[in-house]
């Protein structure tokens, strides 16, 4: 009658190290997808979404008032720049998620004053520019979102060329 705390506590754990794996692992194939479904124009460049509708939601529950672009980045080779030009008299954010889907900087167009702003993102012990705005990750490979409100959706037409003016570009030059 005492064989049940064997199998018991091989139950037991077996079930805690297939969370801790899923908890450990699964950010990082769903960030592997995100990246796939965002990064149409390539790593290191930024893609300017076409408006999410019932057939296209290249993200979760994607807001129909909101052009999204986005820029998949991997630093193994160095860092990466990414420069936001806000969109006068529309909101507007900046976020940057690591590998990890954790996000590792936010920043709007009220927090940037309206102005342009570039963001250096690099790993941990990478050179960059001298008094570059730099944000620090532990890996290689993320996502960078820029989030456009729009007052109505049939305005993006007007407001492409501006949108297009932000850019994610490889770090060449130090100075």
């Amino acid at each position: 009658m005492r064989r049940w705390p064997g199998p018991l506590l091989f139950g037991i754990v077996v079930a805690a190290a297939t969370g801790y794996a899923a908890i450990a692992y699964i950010p990082y194939g769903l960030m592997k997808v995100v990246i796939e479904r965002l990064g149409q124009g390539g790593v290191n460049t930024m893609s300017y979404g076409n408006l999410a509708n019932p057939d296209r939601q290249p993200v979760v529950r994607p807001s129909p008032d909101l052009a999204y672009s986005s820029c998949p980045y991997d630093l193994s080779a160095g860092p990466v720049a990414i420069d936001v030009t806000p969109v006068p008299g529309r909101y507007s954010s900046l976020s940057i998620f690591d590998a990890k889907t954790d996000v590792i900087f936010v920043r709007n167009d009220v927090e940037a004053g309206g102005k342009p702003f570039r963001i250096i993102v690099a790993r941990d012990g990478q050179a960059v520019p001298a008094g570059a705005e730099t944000v620090r990750t532990s890996h290689d490979r993320g996502i960078a979102l820029i989030r456009l409100l729009l007052k109505d959706p049939a305005e993006i037409g007007a407001l492409e060329a501006l949108r297009r003016q932000s850019r994610c570009t490889a770090v060449t030059k130090l100075k």
